[in-house]
């Protein structure tokens, strides 16, 4: 039995335990975001893609430590409805003047629907809406660090005011060469300002905290003059000495669209109030969803809780009706979509094939690795939703047909909210962005007769697949379908269900035939075992196109050649961590011996 309380006192100390759990996990995350420039500066790499792992976990173990807390010292899961309902009002009361008010309102979100019925969810136990807003969040303690630093360059101090951002950025590893790096640097933003008069308002605004990511730590900002904006990013890298260079000036929306995109690992940021990170980077690319943003920065969940927001609202703003993607059919996964929205929706189906051997455990677990790596920007994050309702007048016939044949388990048709509202619910998917499939990019290419066209497309597919050999991953099924093409032309991998590591992988040549008879056979004469890979053969599936034979075989010979392969396996083995550019190489400002 828990003693007896006020109504009130109760619902604050249940409150209070909440809010206590939220700031020990930012806390935790934060400090670990710090670390990640520690690291990059003792060139731990294989710590950094620890880190990277280990913090995607970190919310999970933090709300679970929270139910655990509420139900045993409170008996949480016992407690009414008004109850609940005082706690919500005293948590928003603790929200004023709190610096993540946005991240604590979905912890509560994850708490209380761990706690709660499922019949709770949609009702105002829960933030469906925000309560506190996050402009102008500002730490007001004067030895805070703001979110980002104005420098007012005039025509003669440009370049001792870019070494004076460089500087400020606390690197305690020296530079092989400031002053010409901050020269390379200004020159490449003169192409930007040089033919047009400086403003009075003419400035360089830099977000304080560096991104890391991988082997490389990233300045942020952008040029203001007049009315002109232009976003721009720094990339520094370790030489073979181990001094820091600046290897490049990105500018523009669609450079920094790249090096943030969705098919790339999320940066580690020390930020204080990442509400105001969220609205610096919006001004410099502001056709991207916040939502991207947060996941982006590591807040996976709050950018599902702003993605779902804005599914939310463009269901209530739109008509059309789910329908079977377009495309050929997975053999694992049922793909359907919201013809006006940009995401395919994916749902594992219950059997599959002889020839796919798995298990949907097994299929969640390569999602979830997936998750967990660095994506290199060529492979699609995903969300992942359980016990998600839609309206069944959204849905084709056909649809729901399709579900009920390949997925009945995952499906349940009904009034469950008792409204009178007949929903669609899926007890499991997975949503990413919606790509051209490459077969179909490739087709329309020949259709058209577009030869740049092809080639570009058949040289990024495998620019692709090598990315993926030097993040480590083997795709596994090759096929032209299991990829996708991007707005800004870059091709990604999105069929994970037979995804390994390349170190798990075994690569082998094609043994000589012992007979004639083995020589004309149709079947396999030599022992294939479990992750036994033969690269020789991947030719006859993927180039039976004359057209793209050729530009494939010009440029990407090496991926039918076993020796590649295992040649990386070896060097990955071994500890290796391959330099993989979010930018093409051709845009380096100096061809240096990275570390």
């Amino acid at each position: 039995m828990f003693p007896q309380r006020l109504d009130s006192t109760l619902a604050y100390a249940i409150a209070k335990a909440m809010m206590d759990g939220f700031n020990r996990h930012y806390r935790l995350f934060r400090t670990e975001s710090a670390r990640a420039q520690h690291r990059f500066e003792t060139r731990d790499w294989l710590g950094q893609q620890r880190a990277q792992r280990e913090r995607i976990e970190f919310y999970d173990l933090r709300v679970k430590e929270c139910v655990m807390r509420l139900i045993k010292e409170f008996g949480a899961d016992d407690q009414p409805m008004d109850v609940w309902e005082q706690v919500k009002l005293h948590y928003i009361g603790l929200l004023v003047n709190h610096h993540q008010p946005e991240l604590a309102e979905t912890f509560f979100n994850s708490v209380t629907t761990k706690i709660l019925r499922r019949a709770y969810f949609q009702n105002d136990f829960i933030f469906v809406r925000p309560a506190v807003s996050t402009e102008y969040i500002e730490n007001e303690e004067p030895s805070a660090k703001p979110t980002y630093r104005c420098y007012y360059p005039t025509a003669g101090t440009m370049q001792a005011e870019v070494l004076r951002f460089l500087q400020d950025l606390g690197l305690r590893v020296p530079f092989d060469d400031l002053e010409r790096d901050a020269g390379l640097v200004l020159g490449a933003m003169k192409r930007h300002f040089d033919h047009v008069k400086l403003r009075a308002n003419f400035q360089f605004q830099v977000l304080s905290g560096l991104f890391f990511r991988n082997k490389g730590a990233y300045v942020v900002g952008k040029i203001i003059n007049g009315f002109q904006e232009v976003p721009f990013a720094l990339p520094i890298l370790h030489n073979i000495d181990g001094q820091l260079v600046v290897d490049a000036a990105l500018f523009g929306e669609d450079d920094l669209l790249i090096l943030f995109s969705f098919a790339r690992a999320t940066f580690m940021v020390d930020m204080e109030i990442p509400s105001a990170y969220v609205q610096f980077l919006r001004s410099l690319m502001p056709r991207k969803p916040r939502a991207e943003f947060y996941n982006a920065l590591g807040l996976a969940k709050q950018g599902k809780t702003l993605f779902y927001r804005d599914f939310l609202s463009h269901m209530r703003h739109s008509t059309d009706k789910f329908r079977i993607a377009p495309g050929i059919k997975g053999m694992v996964m049922l793909v359907f979509d919201l013809p006006s929205f940009p995401f395919v929706f994916k749902v594992i189906k219950d059997f599959y094939p002889p020839q796919k051997d798995t298990t949907r455990e097994q299929i969640r677990n390569k999602y979830l690795l997936v998750k967990q790596h660095d994506r290199v920007g060529r492979m699609a994050d995903t969300l992942e939703f359980s016990e998600v309702g839609f309206p069944r007048d959204r849905f084709t016939d056909e649809l729901i047909a399709e579900i009920q044949k390949f997925a009945p388990s995952q499906l349940e048709i009904s009034d469950r909210d008792g409204d009178g509202t007949t929903e669609v619910i899926l007890k499991h998917c997975y949503i990413e962005r919606r790509m051209i499939p490459l077969n179909i990019h490739l087709q329309e290419a020949f259709d058209a007769g577009a030869r740049a066209q092809i080639e570009h497309t058949v040289i990024e597919y495998g620019n692709a697949i090598k990315d993926l050999v030097a993040a480590n991953i083997f795709p596994g099924d090759m096929l032209w379908k299991n990829f996708g093409i991007t707005r800004h032309g870059k091709v990604v991998f999105y069929d994970y269900d037979e995804i390994e590591y390349i170190t798990d992988c075994n690569f082998r040549r094609v043994p000589a035939p012992r007979t004639e008879e083995d020589e004309m056979s149709g079947e396999v004469w030599y022992t294939v075992r479990k992750h036994d890979v033969f690269p020789e053969t991947f030719g006859p599936f993927l180039l039976g196109n004359p057209v793209v034979r050729e530009v494939f075989m010009q440029h990407h010979a090496d991926l039918l050649d076993a020796a590649f392969w295992q040649s990386h396996k070896e060097r990955i083995a071994a500890g290796h961590v391959f330099d993989v550019f979010p930018y093409e190489r051709d845009r380096r400002f100096l061809s240096h011996a990275l570390a």
